[in-house]
């Protein structure tokens, strides 16, 4: 089997990448981290519009590219290296991977147009109070009157959910975990942005008051379906976290060569040197295990759960590491409200924690392997 990316990949990554470069530099980064919303309106609408990223993985009977997760993939490594400030991961990956997996042909006929034109915002709210990444955390009661569904209680850490256009809601009913659609302004719904450690990714909670919401699929088949989102998300947040690695390499490398102490560029030192190649390997490491995941994704394969907890764990640590290891090879410079270093930093340290942190996934990978 070849893992390598075709050209057209190739063209997307470059496309991708210099659109970052062009749209989101630090400045601009640092400019929308201290925003409420956390993007740029114009950037997104290019971003969908112009270069049709939003709707890559979306089935082009629903205007989309008609491409596989792969392609989402590469887009998010690119993200994560330019640390985009946009909802582009909880609307591509968490929303659109839910419709798509319900099966509900009639919401994706609804939905789906608008997230690949740009126009919907959308994030899948599952995560409670209790911090917990599984289906077993979700208690959030959904009860039924006459032809119309209702929603009470409340939920936590939900991507971009306090701008989201449309919130597909994991709740519990009669007959199991079931998913929900519901619209960012709908009555009894209360949105309250959350304080981070890490501002380029914003977070809310969600307040539910008797908020009618629309099914999703089947009443109680819902967990399969957000099980295949979660092992799907880990896998893109790993490629994200891939692309934050490299980067962070690449700034390493760059100061080691121009960094001059004692007469000499400190690269020329060894412990310099292992530092370096450490993340070389880590950063090499984590490209393995990502994209693996993406294959598997893009595929629907069976290794899919196995993976995803592999590619979570590794590209977790491995970016962490790379992270602080970056910020010893700079020095004091490196700890600095002025240096991007601390940016990547603390999107390693919550993107760590998010989905579930590596001991959760190593868990997880020794109970799906039956150890």
């Amino acid at each position: 089997m070849n893992f390598a990316f075709s050209e057209e990949q190739e063209e997307l990554r470059r496309a991708v990448r210099d659109f970052l470069e062009d749209l989101s530099p630090e400045s601009e980064v640092r400019r929308l981290m201290e925003t409420t919303e956390g993007y740029d309106a114009n950037v997104w609408a290019k971003l969908a519009g112009e270069l049709g990223l939003t709707g890559l993985a979306i089935p082009e009977e629903h205007g989309g590219a008609g491409y596989g997760f792969v392609e989402v993939g590469i887009v998010l490594e690119e993200a994560g290296r330019a640390l985009l400030c946009a909802p582009y991961f909880s609307t591509v990956v968490l929303a659109t991977t839910a419709l798509v997996a319900s099966g509900d042909d009639a919401a994706q006929k609804d939905y789906l147009p608008g997230i690949a034109g740009g126009d919907t915002r959308a994030t899948l709210a599952f995560t409670e109070e209790s911090g917990r990444w599984d289906t077993d955390g979700i208690t959030l009661p959904a009860t039924r009157h006459g032809n119309e569904w209702r929603l009470n209680g409340s939920k936590s850490y939900v991507l971009d959910g306090h701008t989201a256009d449309l919130v597909v809601v994991a709740a519990r009913t009669a007959a199991g975990v079931s998913l929900f659609a519901i619209p960012g302004d709908a009555p009894g719904l209360t949105r309250t942005a959350l304080p981070t450690m890490d501002l380029t990714r914003k977070q809310a909670r969600l307040d539910f008051d008797d908020t009618p919401a629309r099914l999703i699929g089947v009443d109680g088949e819902g967990e399969g379906v957000l099980l295949r989102v979660l092992d799907t998300a880990a896998i893109g947040l790993a490629a994200e976290q891939v692309g934050g690695a490299q980067k962070v390499l690449e700034m390493a490398v760059e100061y080691a060569k121009i960094r001059v102490q004692f007469g000499r560029p400190i690269g020329s030192f060894q412990a310099i040197k292992h530092k370096c190649a450490d993340m070389l390997l880590d950063v090499e490491s984590a490209k393995s295990a990502a994209y693996y995941g993406l294959w598997a994704a893009a595929e629907g394969n069976d290794e899919l759960p196995v993976v995803a907890s592999v590619a979570k764990s590794y590209c977790s640590d491995a970016f962490f590491h790379c992270a602080a290891e970056n910020i010893q090879v700079h020095g004091g410079i490196g700890f600095t409200w002025e240096h991007p270093a601390h940016l990547y930093f603390k999107r390693a340290k919550t993107s760590q924690l998010l989905l579930g942190d590596p001991a959760y996934h190593r868990e997880q990978l020794a109970q799906r392997i039956g150890i």
